[in-house]
């Protein structure tokens, strides 16, 4: 087993998160980075507590929603998890089951 998945397992095993938790913090992370879905011209302001994300956890994630704008939601969990402050960590893991639902409240575009 390579030290990256030994990792990847490790950081699971301990937080009893998986590999759809993280793809669902990044889909939220780029959408905390950009609620207009990079539509120019459309400026959406959210307010992230309303939705339960403190602050500093919402502008953790903005850095990260940043990093992978444009990226599949499906990256190494060690990655990831090497990028989360602390208090971001705690909040991930208290809700990562509910994470799907702020992406329910942005549709995407193309859907009809």
């Amino acid at each position: 087993m390579s030290q990256e998945q030994n990792e990847s397992s490790q950081i699971q095993q301990i937080t009893g998160l998986r590999a759809n938790h993280f793809a669902d913090l990044i889909r939220a992370a780029q959408l905390i980075f950009d609620p207009a879905a990079g539509l120019s011209g459309r400026n959406v302001k959210v307010d992230w507590q309303e939705f339960g994300i403190p602050l500093d956890v919402a502008q953790n994630l903005r850095v990260l929603g940043e990093q992978y704008r444009y990226a599949s939601p499906h990256i190494p969990i060690e990655n990831i998890w090497s990028q989360l402050t602390p208090e971001t960590r705690i909040w991930f893991i208290e809700h990562k089951d509910e994470l799907w639902q702020l992406e329910e409240a942005f549709p995407a575009l193309d859907e009809d």
